[in-house]
C-alpha cells in the first residue's frame, strides 16, 4: 500500500529577464547615440504548484467515480434494502455455507441486517449504539463488535464519497496507476483533518470503485491492522451502479465476502424496525406488505 503522506514539492515560476541590445556602431564623430531599450517581455505565468495539480487529478478522479455510480441519485440515497448471502472466514477460510441476511440502511447512521431464514436474529445499529435481537429480546453489542461496526461505518464507501469530500480540510491525493483485484485502476489517497487515511481504487475505463483500504492501529497491541474492500459484478439499481459481489479482507486474509440478490433505493423503511424494544416482527411486515401488493 502507498504511504498516505507523500512529500508535496512547490514550483515556483521563473520571471523572465530582459535584455538589452547594444548600441549601433559609433559613428566617426565619435559620439555615441544609445538607442532606445526594447521593453522587457511579458512575465509567464506561475506554473501551477505540483500539489495543487496533484489535488486537482485526485478531485477529478473522484468527480468520475460518483458520477459513475450515479451522480446524484447516488448522493441522494436516503435509504437502501439488500437482500444476500453472507460468508465468515476465519485465517482465509470460509468458517461455513454462509447466512442469508435482509439489510436495511437509513442513512447517514441506522442500520439493521435480520439473519437466518426465518429473520429471528438481528443486529441493530443506531447512531453510536448497537443491540443484538432475538427471541430474548435486545441486548448490548459486545463493544469489541461495536467499535468494529463503527470504524467499518467510518470508513465506509458511502461515508467517504459522501461526507469525506465534501470537507474541506480532507486532502486529496492522486497516487497514479495501481493494479487492484487484477483491474488497472487509477488510485487516490484522502486524509482528514484527524491523520485518518484512505485509499482508493478506481477502474480506469468504467471509473467505478474496485478497491478501498484504510489502517488503524489496535488500542491493545499497538499494532497496525489494514482493511480492505473489493467491489465486483456492478449491476444498474434504480439509477444507481451496486455492487452485488464485496469482498473484505483483514492484514491481506479473507474475513468475509457477500453476494447480493436483490437490492432497492428510497423505498420508505418502517421506522419501527430501528426501535430495539418495539417488538418489529420482519415477518409478519412481510406478509402485509404481500398483501397491499
Amino acid at each position: 500500500m502507498r504511504r498516505f503522506l507523500p512529500s508535496l514539492v512547490l514550483v515556483c515560476a521563473a520571471a523572465s529577464h530582459a535584455g538589452t541590445q547594444q548600441s549601433a556602431a559609433p559613428p566617426v564623430s565619435s559620439q555615441v547615440t544609445p538607442q532606445s531599450t526594447p521593453p522587457a517581455p511579458a512575465a509567464a505565468p506561475p506554473a501551477i504548484p505540483v500539489d495543487q495539480e496533484n489535488a486537482t487529478k485526485a478531485k477529478t478522479l473522484i468527480d468520475q467515480a460518483i458520477q459513475a455510480l450515479g451522480g446524484q441519485a447516488y448522493l441522494t440515497i436516503r435509504d437502501r434494502e439488500l437482500t444476500g448471502r453472507t460468508f465468515g472466514f476465519h485465517h482465509g477460510r470460509s468458517s461455513g455455507n454462509g447466512i442469508e441476511f435482509w439489510s436495511f440502511s437509513e442513512f447517514p447512521d441506522k442500520e439493521r441486517v435480520e439473519l437466518t431464514k426465518q429473520r429471528d436474529i438481528a443486529e441493530l445499529y443506531i447512531g453510536t449504539k448497537g443491540w443484538e435481537i432475538t427471541y430474548k429480546g435486545p441486548k448490548p453489542v459486545e463493544p469489541k463488535d461495536l467499535d468494529d461496526y463503527m470504524r467499518r461505518r467510518h470508513f465506509s464507501l458511502e461515508t467517504i464519497l459522501r461526507t469525506w469530500v465534501t470537507d474541506p480540510t480532507v486532502a486529496m491525493l492522486y497516487e497514479g496507476n495501481a493494479n487492484a483485484a487484477q483491474h488497472p485502476a487509477l488510485q487516490v489517497t484522502l486524509i482528514n483533518s484527524k491523520n485518518e487515511a484512505v485509499t482508493l481504487d478506481f477502474d480506469v475505463d468504467t471509473h467505478l470503485p474496485i478497491r478501498k483500504a484504510f489502517e488503524w492501529r489496535d488500542p491493545v497491541d499497538r499494532q497496525k491492522n489494514l482493511e480492505e474492500e473489493l467491489y465486483d459484478n456492478y449491476r444498474l439499481v434504480q439509477g444507481v451502479m451496486t455492487p452485488y459481489n464485496v469482498t473484505r479482507t483483514f492484514n491481506g486474509d479473507m474475513s468475509g465476502q457477500r453476494f447480493i440478490f436483490t437490492a432497492a433505493y428510497n423505498a420508505g423503511l418502517d421506522q419501527a424496525m430501528f426501535d430495539p424494544n418495539s417488538g418489529y416482527n420482519p415477518i409478519k411486515q412481510a406478509g402485509k406488505q404481500s398483501k397491499k401488493r
